[in-house]
């Protein structure tokens, strides 16, 4: 399974409708009814993060199947645990006989009250810390293959998770990333010049998560609607000054780009796919990555962000050429 062997119907060929579908209702309930369907067991579960953090997620595997690894998923941002492609990929990583952990970073899905502080993308740390007591308590056996997968953010974080492994212990066999945030300060003026349904589409779901934040924190988060009227550069700005130690919006992005060659000592072996009509992500730049040779990067011709719908079932490529590469094994009869 390639980048180059996707070709939807021709109706899906434009990347706008691409990640509005990928992102519908329909395909959320797509998601659902394919874990559904293999009769999955599923359990949420709060995991450390270090130095007090607790960090939500879901963990699933098929009665009566011995897993043989365990793998780790991230969603994207203002995503969750519970999107449609979180779901439908681990579907078929459990059809290739593969255990799932859906993690929820920080302030995402239903975990706004686990921590006080505000999420941000910085917060790699707890990740790292999270994995490995994922690793710890879920994994089949001392020998079980761990892979982690990502998607947007998600896979951003994903591979910065490859990159801090071997210093924090954790055996990673193999990463997977889609359409994965690389330069998060062109992405950001990327999305200002674009079409605005993507930035306002950001905008809404942030706005939502500070108030639910609020409202379970009011003493820390005493923030009036004022800030929350703020666009996306400007909100970013006023999270950065009073809720992060970087001292500036610029090395606040440059702390979690992966762009250029922060990837080049990657020491995991990893899969990255992107779509050349993706209208979230600058393309560009993965053109301009350095990448080890156990690295390799492929580009479809159509996908939108994170879409790759195969057709009217919203079922998605992506998710099936994750699991193709984190588990190569035949799927199980």
């Amino acid at each position: 399974m390639r980048a180059v062997d996707y070709r939807p119907p021709w109706w899906l060929r434009n990347g706008h409708l691409q990640t509005m579908l990928g992102s519908s209702p329909w395909r959320q309930r797509r998601g659902r009814r394919a874990l559904a369907a293999l009769g999955t067991v599923s359990s949420v579960h709060v995991v450390d993060g270090g130095d007090g953090v607790r960090l939500q997620g879901v963990y699933s595997r098929l009665p009566g199947v011995a897993p043989r690894g365990l793998a780790l998923l991230l969603h994207g941002w203002e995503g969750s645990a519970d999107s449609s492609y979180m779901c439908l990929t681990a579907a078929q990583l459990l059809q290739r006989g593969f255990a799932t952990f859906r993690l929820n970073f920080r302030d995402h899905g239903d975990s706004h009250h686990l921590n006080e502080a505000l999420f941000h993308s910085n917060r790699i740390g707890e990740v790292v810390q999270a994995a490995g007591d994922i690793a710890r308590r879920f994994s089949p056996g001392p020998r079980a293959p761990l892979v982690v997968a990502g998607y947007s953010l998600g896979g951003n974080f994903a591979l910065r998770l490859a990159l801090r492994a071997p210093a924090a212990g954790l055996a990673l066999t193999r990463v997977a990333a889609v359409c994965p945030v690389l330069d998060p300060a062109r992405t950001m003026t990327h999305m200002e010049q674009g079409w605005p349904v993507y930035l306002h589409h950001f905008e809404r779901r942030w706005r939502r998560s500070l108030l639910r934040k609020r409202a379970l924190f009011p003493r820390t988060h005493d923030f009036d609607d004022r800030v929350l009227r703020l666009g996306m550069r400007e909100l970013t700005r006023w999270l950065v000054q009073r809720h992060t130690e970087f001292a500036s919006l610029d090395a606040y992005f440059d702390g979690y780009s992966i762009a250029g060659e922060r990837l080049a000592a990657l020491p995991v072996p990893a899969e990255i796919l992107m779509a050349s009509d993706d209208p979230v992500i600058p393309l560009d730049g993965f053109r301009a990555l350095a990448l080890p040779p156990q690295v390799h990067l492929e580009i479809a011709g159509s996908g939108g962000h994170c879409g790759f719908l195969l057709g009217a079932g919203m079922d998605g490529f992506a998710e099936a050429w994750v699991a193709s590469r984190l588990a190569p094994q035949p799927a199980l009869q």
